[in-house]
């Protein structure tokens, strides 16, 4: 009979230990990732409150598309996917633009 060299699951009334820990730095992870994007909202509101005394609109197209550019290029360095990462940094660069109007006045 050949050796079952997969780890027995825990008996359901004991939590998995080695799930506890991938879930503990899941959860570690995950707020990093919002205090994070907390401090990069408050630079960008910084910014769009420059641009709209500055008169700058609020989207920038071409740094957008450098932007994106760029950080595709560090997903496929990263093994992540660059589609999930374009998508992700619009969701946050469409938020910036709305904050950015609201803060022209529009």
């Amino acid at each position: 009979m050949p050796q079952d060299t997969q780890p027995s699951p825990a008996p359901a009334s004991q939590p998995d230990p080695v799930l506890a820990s991938f879930r503990k730095s899941i959860d570690n992870i995950d707020a990093a990732l919002i205090h994070i994007l907390a401090e990069r909202f408050r630079i960008t509101q910084a910014v769009g409150e420059y641009k709209a005394r500055a008169t700058l609109p609020p989207a920038d197209p071409d740094r957008e598309a450098r932007q994106i550019a760029r950080l595709r290029k560090l997903s496929e360095e990263a093994d992540l996917d660059p589609e999930f990462s374009e998508k992700f940094l619009r969701f946050i660069i469409d938020e910036v633009i709305r904050h950015h109007e609201k803060a022209r006045g529009g």
